[in-house]
This record gives structure tokens, C-alpha cells and sequence, in this order.
């Protein structure tokens, strides 16, 4: 943190002094011990007077430095509840000379064969295939860092916070909206490396996992037991990174989000303190809820390495029905009726009819699908609870227009719902096959449920006078949807406008800008226009609170240098 030392000259004030002639008073005049001269006993009070100011602007001068380094300065901690991007100054990191000597310090606690610096490594911490948000040359990492364990991350992170290193986590690297992009020229720190499940307790119904723990391999290592994890993201997500965008997936409407499916977490903060943010117990009322900040906080306020998830019975009998729309607005009234009726369904998921299209040119699944709006629902219990259940979903179906009911059990269940597997692949392989420079730009929003109809519809509108190629899947029960807008290069500026006015949309119908993307980089502006400036600057306050020098993954969900306005 700068500290600006203002200088004044010093004005010393030395007393006039006068020498009285005493009149003679002896006539003999007795021998005198020699006197020291007037001005010489001046000099030497200004001597010491000078000695004890520079003594005291010396220590004054390291005591201020101290101050600010370990308590930021006022234009950090303004005399309120919030701070505002421009109450702050620009964020000071160190230089590049220095940061090389930071890589050496790195690769002592790590191993040479844990730090990279090549540039396929940092191509791939700079970019990836599902977003258009992408690091400068300038904003480039220096190096990616692998470590094994919370303890090498805590000391990388001491190292990083001692020079002023930016420092991006990474786990998985599966996100679309810029979250582990570098904006900052720093250190990359790759949570691969920490996949270790290290506990299981079957009777409590929790798992302790590392954050590199890939959510695919954790249920493969559940089913022998009869558990599962909730949140079913896309394929590649790891925990650290399903923590940091509180993410959820087909499974939500039943199982809930990674807000409801941690229990814990073990995170490093930025100066490299390790904590802990509650015990096992489901339930707590102790303290503040520190879980529920780090989740959703995208690597801002420290870096998780461990969390304890809850899990949830695996169910024994399910099985998959679908039903087939030809308006969108039907489709939607079904699952309002649903949820309203109190129907227990594991998932419910919507694929328009340009989506369907798509699954059948792309030619990923097994079967030809009907090229109408499809739902579609899992369903999980007894056979009995099957039964009726499924007697109502078919009736509501029926009642708001669906046709080709289908329900399938363990045998062909698979089958039912391999549209809904193979949707975004299916979208990427078809768009390529259009041509290969086509561009496929995936975003998110949720509304109220009783909206949710309006807003589908009007998109629907949006997008066929835009003249570009979109696709919906949703998350219905939850009322969370997925635009996917692919479009060649040279119409990128239209395609940029029809996914803001999706936002704008959600927003204007008291919805949210992401469901399950997070925010990032992409819609940092949009969080703003929902949430308001001064939560916006709340939020900032707990961010310079736990990282005052604006190290952990800068720039992200909101801005933090009142000089930066970038967009992607």
C-alpha cells in the first residue's frame, strides 16, 4: 500500500538571550574557572534540538509506514459502511523484476516441476473455449503454480502477499463470464493438483474433499454407497470452482444449489491465514454464516481448499417422462402448475424447439426427436410415489397442450434424457459444421417463477427479429434458463446486444443476471442495475476488509480501480 509522507520544513525557535553587565562588587577579582562562549552554547542546543526531530521524523516515518501497511489509509477505509470504487486509489503491484524473484521463492515451496511458465500453459489460464472474455498480453500470468495441499497454497499466497502479487485461483476453469481470467498481470493458482477425497461419512452424510475434486468422479466414488452430490454441472467442473460460482445444474430443483449442499469450508485468506468456517453440523446459529459469504464470491475473498459437502439418498427407482409444446408459453404454464401443485419431480428441464433441431442435426443421441418445445422430468421415489406422480404431470401436461407424453424407466430412461446431455455439444459440433470461424456465446438468467412465461415468450420474440440462431435449455423448476447465441464473426456487435437485452430483461421482471454462471467480468455492469450502488459498494467494503491490497482475483463481480472499464 503507498503511504504519502508530507514533508514541512522544520522552524526552530531559540529563546533571545541577553548577557547583564554586573557592576564590580569586589575590588579583587578571584580567579574564575574557564567559561564556555555564549554561541557556542547556542550551537550546541540547535545540534541537539536538530538530532531530536530527525530522531523523531525517522520513527514517525516507520511508524506511519507500518500504519498503512498493516491499516490502509482512509481513502480505503472511508468513514462509512461502503466504499466506492472511486473513493479508492489505484491498486499497486509489484514489478516485474520483482515478480521473477517471487516465481524462484514459488518454486522452492512447490518443486520446479510445479510452477510453468510456457506458453501452453498460459494460453490455457488466459482463455478458454466457452467465453469471450480473454487476458491481454499485458494481463497474461507469469506463471501457473500447482500445488499439492492448503499448506503450499498458504505459502504461496504469503509469498504473492508479501511483494503484491495478484493471485487468480483456478479449478476447473470450466466458466463462461471471465471468472479465472487474469486481468492483472500475476500467478495462476492451479487447484488440479488437490483432487484428494479425504473423508467420507456415510452415517453423517458428508464428504470432505479437496477443491480440485471433479464433481463426475466424486459421484462415480458415491454409488457404491447409495449417496450422491446434488449440483450436477457441466462436464469438467471441479468443487473449488462450483464454491466459487455457487453453481447448480439439472438437479437443483430437488436437491438444491451449492449454497445448500456445503456445509464448510477450509479457505486461505490473503495474507495467508488459513480458516475454517464452521464445524459438520448441519445446523449452526454460531457466528456469522462465513460459509455462505465465500460461496458465490468467485475467488475474491480467499481461496478454498477444502470443503464438507452434504449428500443426499440416492434414489433407488426413477424414472423420465417427456412431453412435447408447441408454444413456449404452454410449456412454462406446466411447470408453474407443477411446482404449485406440490408435484416431487428430481429435475425439470426445458429444451425449445430450435434446441431440438439442433440435437437432431448434430446426430449426437440414438433417436430423431419430435422438433417442438420438449420438458423434461425425472422423477424419483417408491413405485407408488412413482405412479401418482407421474399421473400428474401427465394431466397438467395435457391440460396446457403437450402431446407426446412418454415415460421410460430404468431400462430406456437413459435415452429419454440423452437430449438433454447432449444439448451443449450438440449446439458446438452444429455450429462448427455451419462454419468452422462460427462464434457460440452461452449465457444465463433467472426470473420469478410467475414471470417466467412473459419472459420466455418475449425472448422468443427477441430473438427471431434479431436474425440470429439461439438456443434455450432451462433449469425450469427453478425457473433459470440458458441462451446459447451462435453467430458468425462479423455479427458479433448484434450478438453482444441480444444477450444484454436477455439481462436487461431478467432484470426488468425482478429476475437476476445469472442463475448459475456467476458474474465475472461479463456482467459486472448488469449487477449494478439489480442490485443497486450501494450494495454494489457494500460488497466492496467485505472485499478491501479481506484483501486491502486487491490481490485475490482482481476485477471480478465488481470494480476495484477506479481507473479500469473494460467489458470482456
Amino acid at each position: 500500500m503507498l503511504s504519502r509522507v508530507i514533508r514541512r520544513p522544520v522552524r526552530l525557535h531559540v529563546p533571545f538571550m541577553r548577557t547583564y553587565a554586573e557592576p564590580a562588587r569586589y575590588k579583587k577579582v578571584q580567579p574564575q574557572p574557564p567559561q564556555a562562549d555564549a554561541s557556542s552554547e547556542i550551537n550546541a542546543r540547535i545540534v541537539t534540538t536538530l538530532l531530536l526531530v530527525g530522531i523523531a521524523g525517522t520513527v514517525g516515518f516507520i511508524a506511519a509506514t507500518k500504519k498503512n501497511e498493516f491499516n490502509p489509509p482512509p481513502n480505503v477505509y472511508p468513514g462509512s459502511s461502503t466504499t466506492k470504487v472511486e473513493d479508492l486509489a489505484r491498486p499497486f503491484y509489484c514489478d516485474s523484476m520483482t515478480m521473477m524473484q517471487v516465481v524462484k521463492q514459488i518454486r522452492r515451496v512447490v518443486g520446479d516441476d510445479h510452477v510453468s511458465t510456457s506458453k501452453d500453459e498460459l494460453d490455457s489460464h488466459s482463455d478458454n473455449s466457452y467465453t469471450f472474455h480473454r487476458a491481454q498480453p499485458l494481463e497474461r500470468p507469469v506463471a501457473v503454480v500447482y500445488p499439492a495441499n492448503a499448506e503450499e497454497v498458504q505459502e504461496i499466497v504469503k509469498i504473492c502477499y508479501k511483494y503484491r502479487v495478484p493471485m487468480v485461483p483456478v479449478s476447473g476453469a470450466t466458466s463462461i463470464e471471465g471468472h479465472f481470467i487474469p486481468t492483472r498481470r500475476g500467478v495462476c493458482i492451479d487447484l488440479g493438483r488437490m483432487n484428494q477425497i479425504v473423508a467420507l461419512h456415510e452415517d453423517d452424510m458428508d464428504v470432505v474433499v479437496q477443491a480440485g475434486v471433479d464433481w463426475q468422479e466424486l459421484g462415480e466414488y458415491l454409488q457404491p454407497h447409495g449417496l450422491m452430490f446434488g449440483p450436477d454441472p457441466g462436464p469438467g467442473a471441479k468443487i473449488g470452482g462450483m464454491v466459487a460460482t455457487s453453481c447448480s445444474g439439472t438437479n437443483s430443483y430437488r436437491y438444491g444449489t451449492m449454497k445448500e449442499n456445503v456445509i464448510s469450508l477450509t479457505v486461505v485468506l490473503a495474507d495467508g491465514t488459513i480458516i475454517k468456517t464452521k464445524n459438520r453440523p448441519r445446523k449452526s446459529s454460531a457466528g456469522y454464516n462465513l460459509t455462505g459469504l465465500f460461496v458465490g464470491s468467485e475467488g475474491t475473498l480467499g481461496i478454498v481448499v477444502e470443503a464438507t459437502l452434504k449428500l443426499h439418498v440416492r434414489p433407488q427407482n426413477e424414472i423420465v417422462a417427456i412431453a412435447n409444446f408447441r408454444e413456449i408459453q404452454d410449456a412454462a404454464q406446466t411447470v408453474a402448475d407443477i411446482v404449485r401443485a406440490g408435484v416431487q419431480a428430481n429435475a425439470i428441464e426445458f429444451m425449445d424447439s430450435r434446441q431440438m433441431k439442433v440435437v437432431n442435426a448434430a446426430g449426437l443421441t440414438n433417436r430423431t426427436w419430435a422438433e417442438d418445445h420438449l420438458l423434461i422430468f425425472k422423477i424419483g421415489g417408491s413405485p407408488g410415489t412413482l405412479k401418482d406422480n407421474t399421473a400428474a404431470i401427465r394431466a397438467i401436461a395435457k391440460k396446457n397442450n403437450g402431446f407426446n407424453l412418454e415415460v421410460a424407466g430404468d431400462s430406456d430412461k437413459d435415452e429419454l434424457w440423452s437430449a438433454r446431455r447432449a444439448a451443449l455439444w450438440s449446439s458446438v459440433a452444429w455450429s462448427k459444421s455451419l462454419n468452422p470461424d462460427m462464434q457460440f456465446w452461452p449465457t444465463d438468467v433467472a426470473v420469478p417463477l410467475s414471470k417466467l412465461p412473459q419472459v420466455l415468450t418475449e425472448t422468443a420474440a427477441d430473438v427471431e427479429n434479431s436474425g440470429l440462431n439461439l438456443n434455450i435449455v432451462a433449469h425450469l423448476g427453478d425457473a433459470n434458463f440458458h441462451a446459447s447465441v451462435i453467430f458468425p464473426p462479423e455479427k458479433y456487435a448484434l450478438a453482444e446486444e441480444l444477450v444484454n437485452r436477455i439481462t436487461a430483461r431478467a432484470i426488468a421482471n425482478e429476475g437476476t443476471v445469472s442463475g448459475e454462471h456467476g458474474v465475472g467480468i461479463g456482467k459486472r455492469e448488469f449487477l449494478v442495475q439489480e442490485l443497486g450502488e450501494d450494495t454494489i459498494d457494500t460488497m466492496r467494503k467485505l472485499k478491501m476488509a479481506l484483501d486491502p491490497f486487491r490481490l485475490l482475483n482482481p476485477d471480478k463481480i465488481f470494480k476495484i480501480d477506479p481507473t479500469e472499464n473494460r467489458k470482456h
